[in-house]
């Protein structure tokens, strides 16, 4: 009887969406490891234990515990330029997620968003915008895409806006997303807001600006 066995690039997507490292960085480190012997991600320790046939044996632990050890092979770890994306992309790995993922209303942080992450809601500022881009769609059809950059205390992320989401928002807004989804594109994460999801002002800069003008105008200068 065949007994169905994950293949390494599945193995390592399941270790990235569960120990919430990037899967890129956690392939990093067991090439760094191959090489050096040991390296870390995040709270991930990995160690080189030898090879056996052209396979390096690869030892993960955490906090002292193995968190599992597997071989991959030394062609594996030389290649370059793997679309990382497609190793996430699978039933298995989107499941996890989802699990992962059980509370869609809470806010998370911009440092915690992972490559297909789903119903996803943060909370950030706006920091820059692009000059609306007209793109001509497979179907025939053309719609105005503008990316904004958004960010909160831990880091920032692109924001794709479509058609009526592009005027929705301006730099210095204060912005709330639901239901938002985490891709990455040639190598770089966005979030975007599909037809489910929404994107909401909570602070307008022009709030802001009166604001800041009341209390200009309130100051008295005694000569």
């Amino acid at each position: 009887m065949n007994h169905h066995k994950p293949v390494l690039d599945e193995q390592l997507a399941f270790l990235s969406v569960k120990h919430g490292v990037y899967l890129a960085e956690l392939f990093e480190a067991i090439v760094t490891a191959r090489n050096k012997g040991k390296a870390t991600c995040e709270d991930l320790e990995i160690e080189y234990r030898g090879s056996i046939n052209d396979e390096a044996i690869i030892l993960i632990t955490k906090e002292n515990k193995v968190v599992t050890q597997f071989r991959a092979t030394e062609e594996l770890l030389l290649r370059k330029n793997i679309v990382f994306e497609d190793w996430m992309d699978t039933d298995k790995i989107r499941n996890q997620i989802a699990r992962q993922n059980t509370a869609p209303n809470q806010s998370r942080l911009i440092q915690d968003l992972r490559h297909g992450m789903k119903k996803v809601t943060i909370e950030a500022k706006v920091l820059e915008t692009s000059e609306p881009l007209v793109v001509h769609t497979q179907y025939g059809n053309s719609v105005m895409l503008i990316n904004a950059w958004i960010a909160d205390e831990t880091g920032k992320i692109k924001l794709c806006l479509w058609n009526e989401q592009a005027n929705s928002v301006k730099v210095g807004d204060t912005i709330q997303i639901k239901n938002g989804s985490v891709t990455t594109f040639r190598g770089e994460r966005q979030i975007r807001i599909g037809r489910k999801g929404a994107i909401s002002v909570l602070q307008s800069c022009d709030v802001n600006a009166k604001n800041e003008s009341a209390e200009n105008s309130e100051k008295v200068i005694y000569v």
